[in-house]
């Protein structure tokens, strides 16, 4: 067994590295409403780039940063994105491994061939999840947006997956919760986005909506865990902000980000914290 999880998580790691130079084209042609399937071009000489260039991070490696043709640097944002889908594919995968896998388990012999399918299905769902979450950041931090094809395909995405999980699984409470979880997210930001216009984007309360689903399929703890830390995160970097003086108390934010790195921080911790908080309500 041990052999067959390093091969799929070397499977998932190398998978991640082609997804990652897939998102670097994304979060650069989508918010300048460039066709994604447009061959890639050098943004200085516009000289087609070879594929063997294109190899994620070996190809700007060997380019040492810069253009085969004109020799103008390349973003070193490029393999950095590559490496970090490496490595998140790969930790979703050990993580789905490690905790899905054992919620599917009906019985002591193991999951069954439904069971297993369920569990493949959700590796793709947050495979996706983890796709658009890092493309909504780069693109939120770059342009203050949050697409709408990026973010409303998102919630037919994660009802058909989730869908699909639980009529193998028969789980159907986990999909009503991701229901509820994407209703109560939704509605949250739309109210704070009512009460203060400025300070919330509509791309926001969209985008809650998605995180709503993934939080709430797995779990009430995750799900509130990750809609409070959004805030947490988000308020420590306004305030270190504010007292670097960088910005003021007025200033505008991209809120996405943090959005995001709640949801995964409720993703892989919010059940653990969740348990913990209650058993330390019930002990009180």
């Amino acid at each position: 067994m041990a052999p067959f999880i390093t091969l799929l998580l070397a499977f998932a790691f190398v998978f991640g590295l082609l997804i990652g130079s897939f998102l670097n084209v994304v979060a650069h042609r989508v918010p300048a409403g460039t066709s994604i399937l447009r061959e890639s071009r050098c943004p200085h000489c516009d000289t087609a780039i070879k594929p063997w260039h294109n190899i994620p991070v070996i190809g700007w490696i060997l380019l040492r940063g810069r253009c085969a043709t004109c020799r103008a640097p390349i973003s070193m944002r490029y393999p950095i994105v590559e490496a970090f889908t490496g490595v998140a594919f790969a930790l979703i995968t050990w993580w789905v491994l490690v905790t899905v896998t054992t919620r599917f388990a009906s019985g002591p012999s193991g999951l069954t061939t439904a069971e297993w399918w369920a569990a493949a299905i959700v590796l793709v769902a947050f495979f996706y999840f983890a796709a658009i979450s890092i493309v909504l950041t780069l693109i939120d931090m770059d342009t203050r947006r949050l697409p709408n094809s990026i973010v409303l395909p998102s919630y037919l995405v994660a009802g058909f997956l989730f869908g699909l999980v639980a009529w193998l699984t028969a789980d159907w409470a986990s999909l009503l919760r991701a229901g509820i979880g994407m209703a109560a997210l939704y509605a949250f930001y739309f109210v704070l986005r009512l009460v203060r216009p400025g300070g919330m984007g509509g791309g926001d309360v969209k985008l809650a909506g998605v995180i709503g689903i993934y939080l709430g399929w797995i779990g009430w703890g995750a799900l509130t865990v990750g809609a409070f830390a959004a805030f947490v995160f988000g308020g420590v970097y306004g305030i270190a902000l504010i007292l670097l003086r960088r910005a003021g108390r007025k200033s505008a934010i991209p809120f996405g980000p943090w959005m995001i790195l709640g949801a995964w921080t409720g993703v892989l911790t919010g059940e653990s914290i969740g348990r913990w908080y209650v058993n330390l309500l019930v002990g009180t």
